[in-house]
């Protein structure tokens, strides 16, 4: 997994709220364990018109979001169904964070373990993004998780929440299973004293 430290980049913004796992990855996406080829289904209902072509009006599709790696996203982000293809297909995709008001509480776990960040703001800053991603120009952010500071464009800043562990998670890149088995002399040592205990 990449860390997470610092990021600056533009926001993509989404702007529906409770959008749900099936229309962030449809289920016929869900066949395979594999994360190759997920990044296509990424908003598949969205982002094609009917004929298979690319919507020109989606955000993921207009040139000016390309390489782009925050999503702004409206209330109650990644509801719905467990399906941790949907963290999958967006980190696939090159999003490194999804900020909101609010998310699904197993989308965020999902989230977290796979090296996607789930930004928590206010609703006052919230708005704040909004207008300004609704500019003619794309609203660029940094985020900096060592902080847990959130900078907007105007050169204010907010602090968002986040727990202890999840945090040294992402800023090392590991999951939880990398975190344990950085730990592997120390536990056989353990084990090996029980033994002899």
């Amino acid at each position: 997994m990449q860390p997470f430290k610092k990021l600056t980049s533009c926001v993509i913004p989404l702007l529906h709220n409770n959008v749900d796992t099936d229309q962030i990855i449809p289920a016929s996406y869900l066949k395979g364990i594999d994360k190759t080829g997920l990044a296509e289904g990424l908003f598949y209902k969205w982002r094609y018109l009917p004929d298979g072509s690319p919507d020109p009006d989606f955000p993921l599709n207009q040139v000016c979001f390309k390489g782009c790696q925050v999503l702004l996203a409206g209330d109650n982000f990644g509801n719905g169904s467990s399906r941790e293809h949907a963290p999958w297909s967006l980190t696939g995709w090159g999003i490194r964070a999804v900020i909101s008001t609010s998310f699904a509480d197993i989308f965020r776990n999902n989230a977290l373990k796979n090296s996607l960040l789930p930004l928590v703001v206010d609703e006052q800053t919230h708005d704040k993004l909004v207008q300004m991603a609704s500019g003619a120009s794309p609203t660029e952010v940094t985020i900096d998780l060592a902080t847990q500071q959130l900078q907007l464009p105007d050169g204010s800043s907010v602090s968002f929440p986040i727990d202890p562990f999840s945090k040294l998670c992402l800023l090392e890149g590991v999951d939880q299973l990398g975190y344990l088995l950085k730990w592997t002399d120390r536990i056989a040592a353990f084990e090996q004293q029980h033994r002899l205990a």
